[in-house]
């Protein structure tokens, strides 16, 4: 079940260019000040879950102060700025313009539990993926990574009903994984030039906000929280489930729930094929033969049980009783969840590739912290914890 091997997946070095290093001093400040960029006081308050009154309580000035360096019709003092970075746990030329930003809203991406998720999560998270890809940015300075690899889909294609399952079948098609499972969903989609990162980046808030992806950027960036990562299983649909919001809803405005019952329908299909899956499933809804069948395509015995009804396979009451009968085992410590720890193709790795390749060639983590202007753990966790270290071959231009 190992994908077949791609120079796309691989990276190659580029020219290192040169990292600055300033200090904080008191002219730095003033410069700061002069040059101060207002979204990144806006950035760097939603990613510390602070509110506009909340920041002006720690700097003991007004809230409409803090309005207006946010709207850029002022700018705070030099001294302000330093209270600010500490503040906001960033280092103070985190304020400064000129560096690469991407800027995002509300709008542009795709939460998978939208009405649960509240605002200043939402926010977080949005601030939390600008800064995913300015990490990016930078390791691509110095590191050529994969090209993205998604196809347009035609017109008649998304204005069928059959949408969902007919572009999961030309991705697949696409990607040339007609057959059987897709082994390694998670590494097949960073070989393809999709960003994923797997980080509590919101505490234990990310429980709320489950899951999201962009395709806003120049790079696709889908975010996988912890919690669904203590199962391997749950894991891979959730991130099937945002590659279905990347193919098939680019261009549209998000948050219709519809769109989220598409992406699950385009999942299921991703995974299991229709045409390949239903004569594997058992005429009776045997949890032994499903728990088989769990293990083989990557998916939950619910998933498999939900597609046994989707594909007609069995009655509706059969589905009840099957959903009721598992409950059951999973409540007396059977049908256990397995997390994703061991699966190491299930774990974004490509960020963490792409810097330990670039620092085996002289970059340095703090030298990439000065350049993004982030302290240290803040950058490990744009990073991730990496559970192997893959063996990496340059490749020549």
């Amino acid at each position: 079940m190992n994908p077949r091997p791609s120079n796309r997946g691989q990276l190659s070095l580029l020219e290192d260019p040169s990292v600055s290093t300033q200090g904080s001093d008191r002219h730095q400040l003033a410069a700061i000040a002069a040059g101060f960029d207002a979204a990144r006081l806006t950035q760097a308050r939603r990613l510390a879950g602070l509110t506009k009154k909340a920041v002006a309580a720690e700097l003991g000035v007004s809230p409409v102060a803090v309005s207006q360096w946010e709207a850029g019709a002022t700018s705070p003092r030099p001294d302000n700025i330093s209270h600010l970075a500490d503040v906001l746990d960033v280092l103070p030329p985190f304020f400064s313009a000129g560096r690469p930003y991407a800027r995002l809203d509300g709008a542009s991406a795709h939460f998978r539990s939208l009405r649960r998720t509240p605002a200043t999560q939402r926010d977080k998270a949005i601030a939390y993926t600008e800064q995913v890809w300015e990490l990016a940015h930078a390791l691509e300075k110095r590191v050529q990574l994969p090209p993205v690899d998604l196809p347009s889909l035609p017109a008649d294609v998304l204005e069928d009903p059959c949408a969902p399952e007919a572009a999961a079948r030309m991705l697949r098609e696409h990607w040339k994984v007609q057959e059987g499972p897709i082994a390694h969903l998670v590494r097949t989609m960073e070989t393809r030039g999709i960003i994923v990162t797997l980080s509590p980046f919101a505490g234990a808030a990310t429980a709320t906000v489950d899951a999201f992806s962009t395709s806003h950027l120049d790079r696709p960036v889908v975010v996988l929280t912890p919690d669904r990562a203590n199962d391997v299983y749950r894991h891979r649909f959730t991130a099937a489930h945002e590659l279905g919001h990347l193919v098939m809803h680019g261009e549209v405005a998000t948050g219709d729930p519809q769109q989220e019952k598409e992406a699950d329908r385009f999942a299921a299909e991703f995974l299991t094929p229709s045409a390949q899956i239903t004569p594997r499933l058992p005429a009776r809804l045997d949890l032994k033969v499903l728990e088989q069948l769990s293990a083989e395509w990557g998916v939950s015995v619910e998933s498999l049980i939900y597609r046994c009804r989707e594909v007609g396979a069995v009655s509706d009451a059969s589905y009840r009783r099957a959903y009721q009968r598992l409950n059951q085992l999973r409540k007396l410590n059977l049908f256990r969840p397995t997390p994703v720890e061991g699966y190491s193709g299930e774990i974004p790795i490509l960020l963490t590739r792409a810097f330990e390749l670039a620092e085996a060639n002289g970059l340095s983590l703090k030298d990439l912290a000065a350049e993004l202007s982030l302290k240290l753990p803040r950058l490990r966790l744009l990073l991730g914890e990496p559970t192997t270290r893959p063996e990496l071959h340059l490749v020549n231009d």
